[in-house]
């Protein structure tokens, strides 16, 4: 097994990719100071709820995830964000890379309900890494797998993850709707001749006697 080991030095937006994409700054570290050749990253990352505390509006907006308050010493459990993986190149000693992380603002995938419900502080984060490790080796390369417990913590600022979303979303968000639901949405919007979908779901919520803000 090999002995590299990671941290998580820094996060921010990737400006021109795709689709939003978080640039994760990774320190690889290998103790021996054997020549790697490269490495074939995967790395997955969880978010540990329950390793930060909440505001008042925070736990309203969180009820959705994991039930009221009260309920949380058994529903506030570590739950998967995303993978991602990577190829690193070949380095003696220790070498840093930029792990690129796509996000989604999608409302049916629970860490994007999570990120959205923050108002501010961290976002604790960890990392669990695994692969292929190709090192130099006579009589020319040696392959061994990464230790399992080689992961790494990270607390990401709520602010990196509201840059990220407002550079590719200002100010906006997505819902999923069945197709059916769409097509009446669109006829009463022509009907009442609206000009955006904020109109359509504010006269709506108000027709619902909504007067939430």
């Amino acid at each position: 097994m090999s002995e590299i080991g990671f941290t998580v030095l820094d996060a921010k937006p990737q400006p021109y990719a795709a689709a939003p994409t978080l640039a994760f700054r990774l320190r690889l570290e290998e103790p021996s100071g054997a020549a790697i050749h490269c490495v074939a990253l995967h790395c997955q990352i969880r978010i540990e709820p329950q390793r930060r505390r909440y505001q008042a509006q925070e736990q309203e907006r969180m009820r959705e995830l994991f039930g009221a308050p009260a309920q949380w010493g058994e529903t506030l459990r570590p739950f998967l964000w995303t993978h991602a993986d990577t190829m690193v190149a070949g380095f003696t000693g220790a070498t840093e890379i930029d792990l690129n992380v796509p996000c989604t603002y999608d409302f049916e995938v629970a860490a994007a309900k999570y990120l959205h419900s923050l108002g501010e502080g961290e976002v604790p984060l960890l990392f669990l890494f695994n692969g292929s490790v190709f090192a130099k080796a006579p009589p020319g390369l040696r392959v061994t797998q990464l230790a399992w417990h080689k992961d790494a913590s990270y607390r990401l600022p709520v602010r990196v993850w509201r840059e990220l979303m407002d550079l590719y979303f200002p100010n906006g968000g997505w819902l999923r709707l069945h197709r059916d639901t769409l097509d009446r949405l669109l006829q009463f919007k022509a009907r009442n001749a609206l000009a955006t979908w904020d109109q359509v779901i504010e006269l709506l919520l108000g027709a619902a006697g909504d007067k939430t803000r």
